[in-house]
C-alpha cells in the first residue's frame, strides 16, 4: 500500500464522516454524489472497497502515526 500523507487521510476521513451524516439526514443527490466521490478516493488510498473498511484502515494508520510521533518526541 502506498504511503499517504496523514493530512490527506485526516481530511478524507473528516469529509466522509461529514458527508455520511448529511446523506443520512438529507439524502439529496448532490450530497450522495459527493459522498460517493469521497468514499471512492478514501478507498483507493487505503486499498479497500467499502467506506467502513476504509475509515477503519485510515483511523488505524493515523493512530499508528501519532503513536510513532509520540515515541520520537518523548
Amino acid at each position: 500500500m502506498a504511503v499517504v500523507a496523514h493530512s490527506l487521510l485526516r481530511e478524507l476521513v473528516g469529509r466522509c464522516e461529514t458527508l455520511r451524516r448529511h446523506a443520512e439526514s438529507d439524502g439529496s443527490p448532490e450530497v450522495t454524489r459527493r459522498l460517493e466521490d469521497a468514499t471512492y478516493t478514501l478507498c483507493v488510498v487505503t486499498g479497500t472497497r467499502e467506506l467502513d473498511a476504509a475509515l477503519s484502515v485510515a483511523r488505524r494508520q493515523l493512530a499508528d502515526a501519532m503513536a510513532r510521533q509520540q515515541l520520537f518526541h518523548d
